[in-house]
């Protein structure tokens, strides 16, 4: 999605106009993650990028999307531009969070 949202509607509430488009976002973000994951992927996930125009657009997390949008409503900006694409991620285990390692300390080698 590449879409640049307006935050001022004639006739309407800036902060419903808000809602709207956050709404419109998170439905997005549902939509993709609802979708079959290809073989060798694990789960979906996004690029995404917001800002005021496509060219000043900043790379954010997903988790940081809607405070950025939030952000550009409170700095008094007519709109807000967000691009969010979809990509497969792979689950990569961190080394030392293996599973099958016996260096636990619920070892039964040290009972006698």
């Amino acid at each position: 999605m590449k879409k640049n949202f307006p935050l001022q509607a004639e006739g309407k509430h800036p902060d419903r106009v808000l809602e709207s488009v956050k709404h419109e976002i998170r439905k997005y973000f549902k939509r993709e993650r609802n979708r079959d994951v290809p073989k060798g992927a694990d789960f979906w996930d996004f690029d995404c990028k917001v800002g005021l125009t496509e060219g000043n657009a900043e790379v954010v997390r997903v988790s940081a999307v809607i405070e950025a949008v939030d952000a550009a409503a409170k700095s008094g900006a007519a709109s807000v531009y967000v691009e969010i694409l979809s990509k497969h991620g792979v689950r990569v285990l961190k080394p030392g969070a293996q599973t099958g390692d016996d260096s636990g300390a619920f070892s039964d080698s040290d009972d006698e």
